[in-house]
């Protein structure tokens, strides 16, 4: 006895392996994205902060640009000067480019006298003084005791480490320059 193929057959199949051919591989990336299967790439050097510190607030009478910026402490050691050198090197680095961009600091009361000091050979360095209130917002943020770029919205994105040894700290200042250059091919605004 012959067996009758079903001829409506072949087409579901076609269609049902044809459906699993597209939405297997998007199940998969999406499975893979969720449990972090394999290592996402990244191209910035710097920490990128999540969510991004709004200092539109303490930036509102700056002119609108990319900043590299350091809050001054209380104590004012090598770190504190290597920062102060970085951001100033970052901005001299950045050559034509440089009027889009501006080295700044954050300055308080209680900030160190020894590094105000450092400040007056630092020209091209614009200094921001808090208040008390103004301080206290940024005491307990992302960005304390860090490097970080701030955006033309007065947003802190990325933040880099504050190095002991000047050598280091000019290595270091290598990766906010690259992540600086970076943001300002990529951005049409500042």
């Amino acid at each position: 006895m012959a067996t009758a193929i079903n001829p409506q057959a072949k087409p579901k199949r076609s269609l049902l392996i044809l459906m699993a051919a597209f939405i297997i591989p998007v199940v998969l990336a999406k499975l893979a994205l969720d449990f972090n299967w394999f290592e996402q790439g990244a191209t910035n050097k710097g920490e990128l902060l999540q969510p991004v510190e709004n200092l539109q607030p303490l930036l509102s009478e700056q002119s609108p640009k990319w900043r590299v910026m350091y809050i001054v402490p209380a104590q004012c050691g090598n770190e504190c000067e290597n920062a102060i050198y970085a951001i100033q090197q970052v901005w001299l680095a950045l050559g034509k480019e440089s009027d889009r961009a501006q080295p700044a600091v954050f300055l308080t009361a209680t900030s160190d006298s020894k590094a105000m000091n450092i400040l007056h050979d630092y020209e091209h360095i614009n200094v921001v003084t808090l208040n008390q209130s103004q301080m206290q917002q940024l005491e307990a943020s992302q960005v304390n005791e860090h490097i970080f770029l701030v955006d033309t919205q007065g947003n802190a994105m990325l933040r880099f480490p504050l190095y002991q040894l000047r050598q280091d700290a000019v290595m270091g200042s290598r990766d906010v320059l690259s992540d600086l250059r970076k943001l300002l091919k990529l951005s049409r605004i500042g």
